[in-house]
């Protein structure tokens, strides 16, 4: 069930997105009820969604290679490669610039499906807030692993059978092989009712990324590969007022804080 402002009413969803009607209809119909401070907050996450949805299908096809963090490989004109592995935009680059250069240059990438799924968070915020608010929230990106810049505000929870469109989950293999600790567990991110991008698996059912975990166990393991109970989303009511259409607010950095006005 959904509420606006405490009242329970339907929202007429003929202008958005397909991706974010299909949300909007799962989530109204649940037992759960989700609670909105006005009608913007409430497309703006749905769409935020579809958002994220399109950003994991689209790295999927980028070329972007896997690799261990000791092999991590970025396009150094746009961003520094740091001694763990990630990347750090370069000074002279934005970040809206450094992030869509992933999408378009994925040959020169590489890296592990945890950096990659913040790479399609941040690739869907962009394309849902306006530019000039990316570049101030997320000014020195830092992409690595879940060292992620605190405007995301990404909250974890428990609830699978609540997951929608665009969360972030997380396959556990808890026999992984010692000699493959790469494979000990896959980020993915939620396309459909049973499908979700994972690096570098690609896009899948459950079965498949199972079956593909799986092959790196210990030997003679028999315990399989599974969908953890957990939910990872980033903070969709704080974002929403960056939206495009959102009316324009004044922000300011003082020290690692952004404060809003």
């Amino acid at each position: 069930m959904i509420t606006v402002s405490g009242v329970q009413a339907p929202a007429d969803t003929s202008s958005w997105s397909p991706v974010a009607s299909k949300i909007y209809e799962r989530k109204k119909n649940s037992p759960v009820t989700y609670r909105y401070s006005s009608l913007q907050q409430l497309r703006f996450e749905f769409e935020l969604r579809a958002a994220i949805v399109a950003a994991a299908k689209d790295l999927s096809s980028s070329g972007m290679r896997f690799s261990s963090f000791k092999r991590a490989r970025c396009n150094e004109r746009v961003w520094r490669l740091t001694k763990e592995g990630g990347f750090r935009i370069r000074n002279d680059v934005t970040p809206a610039a450094g992030i869509r250069d992933i999408y378009e240059n994925g040959r020169l990438y590489a890296t592990e499906c945890a950096t990659a799924t913040v790479i399609v968070v941040y690739k869907g915020i962009l394309d849902s807030i306006r530019e000039t608010d990316f570049n101030f929230l997320f000014s020195g990106l830092l992409l690595y692993d879940w060292h992620v810049d605190q405007d995301l505000q990404l909250t974890k929870q428990p609830g699978i059978e609540e997951a929608y469109l665009g969360d972030l989950l997380y396959f556990d293999n808890p026999d992984y092989s010692p000699e493959t600790p790469q494979w000990r567990g896959e980020n993915v991110v939620k396309l459909d009712d049973d499908l979700y991008y994972g690096h570098p698996f690609g896009i899948l059912p459950e079965r498949a990324i199972v079956a593909g975990l799986n092959r790196f166990r210990r030997p003679g393991s028999e315990k399989s590969a599974y969908l953890m109970d957990e939910i990872v989303q980033p903070g969709y009511s704080y974002l929403s007022q960056f939206a495009s259409n959102a009316p324009r607010v004044a922000i300011a950095r003082i020290g690692g804080r952004v404060l809003v006005h």
